[in-house]
């Protein structure tokens, strides 16, 4: 584990930083103030448990689908976590809903989220916390209208339902809303805010599920299980929708972002960082002789080192949030955003010291072929030094990707504003 002084929470922005301490600190302090009101029972331990149980089953049913999405999506934005917590919100003290978060959590942030796009540690913890929070708020409406749990709910009839609708509603928009400070760029238009209609539309149909879930386990706790499929099935939905999302965006060759959605993406990035008055940096990569690849060793070998040098790119990049695109033949480009210069030139060595190293397979079983000795030419650029738009900022990666062309190739150059 990484000392304290090394964590990557220091090197955020001071606001995110201070929003995330602060959302530790009031979790801690609200569930000693829950504990009191309502401490836990022992009979509200089997209920957690198979919480527990059938969230973390869910989440390790999902993962393909999970790895999909997130390969296509790039952001760890709804779980479907709401479909158990929201049930533990509705049958077990507070306290113990947040011990059910910390467990999904912990179980999403090792098994998904870091492994698929290495994210960081404060980042899982800051969002189990949001979700503790909105979880207490949920809690909290409850109490108030005197609908402790489920049982009360039943038999209260309209009121105990008008009660839990009215929970449901609050843990939707305090989740909303807490999660926004903690990003480095909060973003200005609604959809930035808070997402698209799907998104919200998911994360409302996780919380129904929860109601149920909670229903069940009050009357006929066995029933709780036919919930795993109906989540899982949820989650399959959206990443058709993913995908047919990914189709319009994505070169279907080699699986990067084709022309039109890398624009989108970079566009964006630039954007959020003349806002942050921040960095980005630019990368123009054209594989060097790739026409002699093709006439030595056919177009389908042409192919698959194309997609081996789209995945050996994504892989050297720092994260989910550098964009990766095929900007033509052989031709890559990659957005950087929030880096300095010296940055730009370490992702940009990586990247051809990979692709030098690789050993492409490209034969068949009765011919076995292995390509070795590939190399790429890179041009860079930053804003706002190398221009104030994406356009420029091409050009200049551009000019200094042919310098490295005529200078001998396999070299990295960096480019020289106009």
């Amino acid at each position: 584990m990484p000392f304290p002084a090394t964590w990557k929470l220091w090197q955020q922005h001071p606001r995110v930083v201070g929003y995330s301490l602060a959302c530790v600190a009031a979790v801690v302090l609200l569930t000693a103030v829950f504990a009191r009101i309502r401490p836990p029972a022992q009979e509200d331990l089997a209920p957690l448990v198979i919480l527990a149980g059938l969230g973390v089953l869910q989440a390790e049913l999902g993962r393909q689908v999970e790895r999909v999405r997130r390969r296509l999506s790039g952001s760890p934005y709804i779980t479907m976590s709401s479909a158990w917590t929201f049930a533990a919100v509705l049958v077990v003290p507070p306290t113990l809903v947040a011990a059910l978060v910390a467990v999904l959590y912990l179980h999403l942030g090792l098994r998904s989220w870091y492994r698929l796009h290495r994210v960081p540690p404060f980042r899982t913890t800051n969002n189990a916390c949001c979700v503790i929070l909105s979880c207490y708020a949920a809690s909290a409406v409850l109490l108030a209208t005197g609908v402790e749990d489920m049982a009360t709910a039943i038999s209260a009839g309209w009121w105990g339902a008008g009660a839990v609708l009215a929970a449901l509603v609050v843990q939707f928009v305090v989740n909303a809303v807490l999660i926004l400070p903690a990003r480095n760029d909060i973003g200005r238009t609604p959809r930035q805010l808070f997402g698209g209609w799907a998104d919200n539309g998911l994360d409302l149909a996780t919380l129904c599920v929860g109601v149920f879930n909670g229903v069940a386990l009050t009357t006929l706790p066995g029933l709780v299980v036919l919930a795993v499929p109906v989540v899982l099935l949820l989650h399959r939905v959206v990443l058709l929708v993913s995908q047919l999302e990914a189709a319009a965006t994505r070169d279907g060759k080699t699986g990067v972002l084709n022309p039109a959605g890398w624009r989108t993406r970079a566009e964006a990035a630039l954007a959020r960082t003349e806002r942050a008055r921040t960095g980005l940096g630019l990368l123009m990569i054209d594989l060097d002789h790739f026409k002699q690849v093709n006439d030595t060793h056919g177009h389908p070998a042409g192919d698959a080192v194309l997609k081996a040098i789209a995945t050996t790119i994504t892989r050297s990049v720092r994260d989910h949030n550098d964009a990766v695109g095929r900007y033509g033949g052989e031709e890559f480009v990659v957005a950087l955003p929030d880096i300095e210069p010296a940055g730009i030139a370490i992702v940009a060595e990586r990247i051809r010291h990979a692709v030098s190293q690789l050993a492409v397979e490209a034969g068949t079983e009765e011919r076995p072929r292995t390509i070795t000795g590939l190399s790429v030419s890179v041009g860079t650029a930053a804003s706002p030094a190398g221009g104030a738009t994406l356009d420029a900022l091409i050009r200049v990666a551009d000019g200094a990707l042919y310098e490295a062309k005529h200078a001998g190739r396999n070299r990295v150059v960096p480019g020289v504003s106009a």
